[in-house]
């Protein structure tokens, strides 16, 4: 399911809807060049998962948790060079069971991630419209495609 996304604003009321279905154990993959919005798109789905706290990309730490609805895991893993560096700073644990894990440049992981729910990939990046794709990699993630669809359908792509 593709829709596109005119503004930074679009983005994250993409992903609040996109939020507002998560449920526990849900695994998010994020693909995409540097400044395509995925952090834009980050803060959105915490908004849709009820957090109230400031959301930033977690580049320095690597990993924030914020707390919502459910715990949210969120993941920056662009200054890694591939999964064993994430699974090494235990980065991916049991705990995340209890919440949804949302994994900002998953391409790190080594192609697929394991267990994720849905994959969202990002084309294009500084002022140009974006094409962001929502792709269910289970049954929990059709429930996000359904989301997408709804909210493309009531016309907020821009």
């Amino acid at each position: 399911m593709a829709v596109t996304s005119g503004s930074a604003e679009s983005t994250r009321d993409l992903a609040s809807r996109l939020g507002a279905v998560a449920g526990a154990g849900d695994v998010i993959a994020l693909r995409g060049e540097l400044g395509a919005g995925k952090t834009q798109f980050a803060k959105g789905f915490a908004r849709g998962m009820g957090v109230a706290a400031v959301v930033n990309s977690p580049s320095f730490t690597l990993m924030a948790e914020y707390a919502g609805r459910l715990p949210l895991f969120h993941l920056d893993l662009y200054r890694l060079a591939g999964a064993a560096d994430a699974l090494a700073g235990g980065l991916l644990d049991e705990r995340q069971q209890s919440g949804v894990t949302l994994i900002e440049w998953a391409e790190r992981l080594d192609g697929p991630v394991g267990g994720s729910d849905v994959e969202v990939r990002f084309e294009g990046a500084g002022d140009e419209v974006r094409r962001i794709e929502v792709i269910a990699r289970s049954g929990r993630g059709e429930a996000y495609v359904a989301a997408a669809r709804a909210w493309r359908e009531r016309g907020a792509a821009a």
